[in-house]
């Protein structure tokens, strides 16, 4: 008989928790993401220099969305023979090269070919997170070891956007990405220091996603994580020019206000692992379902600067718990395929920031930003709804 989730002894875990382990992939994934933001705050230098569109400088953004979400499904079948040790140490060693290749590249080829790198260290790095995070501590720790790696996230929100923005006009853009290399060395010296031998469990190919998917109750949990990161994304993307454009927000405001967005965020991924060892269905339904009922306020109440600050630091308080929520649920329902199931929800989330981002777009060239949020709250209310009445934390084994 296969353990429970709460029971099981995982090749490569000891009783004793392994933090210092866990640390090095926060210092990966705040590396992974900082890395991810830059291009967004320093797009117009690096057009300027390289000489091509603003437009075409995007692509770096779209280039590593792309092979991120590629690479997440892939990374397990490639990958089945190698050490997971080595290959965190791997994608933090692509995340060098790639900032490397982006510093020094002399046009868009080059750039392309590094955010193409930094894709996969993404998606291979997000997939293997979970699974990791679960062969390094005791079951009864996995959320708080979930919710220090995912502060890296938090982290880079704060981080990337104003820092990247302020050093690139100071010392250049080139100057930024060689500082994000750096961060990239920083994590690879603490792994290569604290993570363990992880050797490969399991025979993994792309069979096992399908044979995945169909296991009861997680299609229908895949498809619940992708509204409520589709709904968030679809707010996040067009909330500022909601600031600027329905409340009169000047830049310094804007930049307060997502940066209060990114503090709480990072405070409400701390928090998480308190909120989930309660009761995991509650986090899963309660955080879209209170997302939801913002959009709504700030739709029907059309609220002041300062009602907007309130809400927006809410927002980013209550969604810090989501990603660490959903990873959870992966690592209790699936912990056998606890690789393959990060493959798909890291597909899922990537799949949801685009539709997100490009679904609202529609929406807010016809109806504005309220319409996005108007949207925004029907599928974080339906996802709430969809969560309780399908969607179980238990074993998907035990709900057959």
């Amino acid at each position: 008989m296969t353990p429970s989730f709460d029971t099981m002894a995982v090749n490569g875990r000891t009783d004793a928790p392994a933090w210092g382990a866990v640390v090095s992939m926060a210092l990966g994934v705040f590396g992974l993401v900082t890395a991810e933001f830059l291009p967004a705050s320093l797009l117009t230098p690096i057009a300027a220099e390289l000489g091509i569109s603003e437009g075409a400088a995007g692509q770096a953004v779209t280039a590593t969305a792309v092979v991120g979400m590629v690479a997440s499904l892939l990374i397990t079948t490639f990958a089945r023979r190698i050490d997971r040790r080595h290959l965190m140490m791997g994608f933090s060693a692509l995340l060098i090269v790639s900032n490397l290749m982006v510093a020094f590249a002399p046009g868009l080829m080059l750039l392309l070919v590094g955010r193409v790198l930094l894709g996969i260290a993404l998606g291979g790095f997000w997939a293997m997170a979970t699974a990791v995070a679960m062969r390094l501590v005791p079951a009864a720790f996995v959320p708080r070891a979930l919710s220090m790696i995912f502060s890296g996230v938090s982290a880079a929100t704060i981080v990337a956007a104003p820092v990247g923005s302020y050093l690139g006009e100071i010392a250049g853009w080139r100057a930024v990405f060689l500082l994000a290399a750096g961060l990239g060395v920083l994590a690879l010296v603490m792994q290569f220091l604290t993570l363990p031998r992880l050797t490969p469990t399991g025979t993994t190919s792309l069979r096992t996603l399908g044979e995945v998917l169909a296991r009861p109750g997680i299609a229908l949990g895949l498809v619940a994580a992708t509204l409520v990161f589709g709904g968030h994304f679809a707010f996040f993307t067009y909330l500022r020019p909601y600031l600027e454009f329905n409340i009169g927000a000047g830049i310094e405001a804007v930049s307060s206000l997502l940066l209060g967005f990114g503090i709480a965020n990072f405070v409400g991924t701390l928090f998480a692992g308190v909120l989930i060892g309660r009761s995991l269905r509650l986090a899963l339904t309660a955080m879209p379902l209170a997302l939801g009922a913002m959009a709504l306020l700030i739709v029907t109440l059309q609220p002041s600067l300062a009602g907007a600050a309130v809400i927006v630091a809410a927002w980013g308080f209550v969604f810090g718990a989501v990603p660490v929520s959903w990873s959870t649920w992966l690592a209790k329902t699936i912990p056998d395929e606890a690789e393959s199931a990060g493959g798909l929800l890291v597909a899922a989330i990537q799949f949801a920031i685009a539709m997100g981002a490009a679904a609202g777009g529609v929406i807010f060239d016809t109806s504005g930003a309220t319409g996005v949020f108007s949207v925004s709250a029907l599928v974080l209310i339906l996802a709430a709804i969809g969560i309780l009445l399908g969607v179980s934390p238990r074993r998907a084994s035990e709900i057959a």
